[in-house]
């Protein structure tokens, strides 16, 4: 076994690879270079970054950069697909609660400056234009964030380069993973769920091979704006961080990208809707309430190893 390790994205990256095959070396530092490459392209943290140079040119035609082309018009077919639920369209929401740096890795508890001003809701109207031959995208309306769909995006890509060299490896990206093969014992890699309230024990275990699993979770990004607990998953329906009634939601399917859209999405969607959308969209879905209750939808059940019992 071998293992490959980086930084990208405020996430800790981890490669691991069970096959030896030749030149799976240089597969894992290609995919390590994916993931620097969408951070370059896709921060919101840096004013010269590809996408921020975007969002100060809204309603002006321009010519992007092949990855910020391919990343955008991904959260625009998002945004369609999901009714609304993912929308890339809460820079200002976030920057309003505090979210305007990047946030530690470690836990902790963390006081921003106070929000000011109300929240704007994003609308129904279209938002994008796009000109596909000449690359060119026109943003009407409210700067992007795609730190989430952009993280998921990056695994997809690491995802293909070790598929060059590997039939049997992992890509984690902190909530957002990717499993190809049957893992260290052959039957699928085995993936703990975290428990969102802190314990030390997952809260389910799950069997997957050449899937993709992530996390929409509130553990880590949260802090107190002035004296308001707020956290990152904001619903784009009000403009505030979602009240949905949950602390985490895992999906788990195909492509890491659209894992991580309906991960927000159905932390959105909240208690009690959410089973009932997941089994609408037929989504392999895991979810913690606040109350500590656990949720799956019955997409899920091929893949449940384990789970905690109340």
């Amino acid at each position: 076994m071998s293992e490959w390790h980086g930084q990208a994205m405020a996430t800790e990256i981890l490669i691991r690879d069970l096959d030896a095959s030749p030149g799976v070396e240089q597969a894992a530092a290609r995919a390590l270079e994916r993931f620097a490459e969408v951070e370059r392209v896709c921060t919101r943290f840096r004013p010269d970054s590809p996408l921020m140079r975007f969002n100060a040119n809204r309603g002006a035609w321009q010519a992007v950069e092949p990855l910020l082309y391919d990343v955008v018009a991904l959260a625009r077919r998002a945004w369609r697909r999901t009714g609304g639920r993912f929308d890339p369209r809460v820079l200002e929401a976030l920057v309003r609660i505090g979210y305007d740096r990047t946030l530690p890795l470690e836990r902790g508890p963390l006081r921003l400056p106070a929000a000011r001003g109300r929240p704007r809701a994003s609308g129904r109207a279209p938002w994008l234009g796009r000109r596909p031959r000449r690359r060119q995208l026109r943003l009407l309306g409210a700067p992007l964030d795609l730190g989430g769909i952009g993280k998921g995006y990056a695994v997809r890509l690491a995802a293909r380069e070790m598929a060059r060299a590997s039939a049997n490896f992992l890509v984690n990206a902190g909530g957002d993973l990717y499993c190809r093969g049957g893992g260290p014992q052959g039957d699928g890699w085995h993936v703990g769920v975290e428990d969102p309230r802190g314990g030390e024990q997952p809260v389910a275990v799950l069997a997957v091979r050449d899937r993709a699993v992530c996390t929409s979770s509130i553990r880590r990004r949260r802090w107190l704006a002035g004296q308001e607990p707020v956290h990152h998953l904001i619903d784009p329906r009000t403009g505030e961080p979602a009240d949905s009634g949950l602390l985490a939601v895992t999906v788990v399917g195909a492509d890491p990208a659209w894992c991580e859209v309906w991960s927000k999405a159905l932390f959105v969607e909240g208690e009690p809707a959410i089973a009932t959308l997941a089994e609408r969209e037929r989504l392999a879905a895991l979810w913690v309430t606040e109350e500590g209750e656990l949720g799956w939808s019955s997409g899920l059940e091929a893949f449940l190893m384990w789970r905690v019992v109340a």
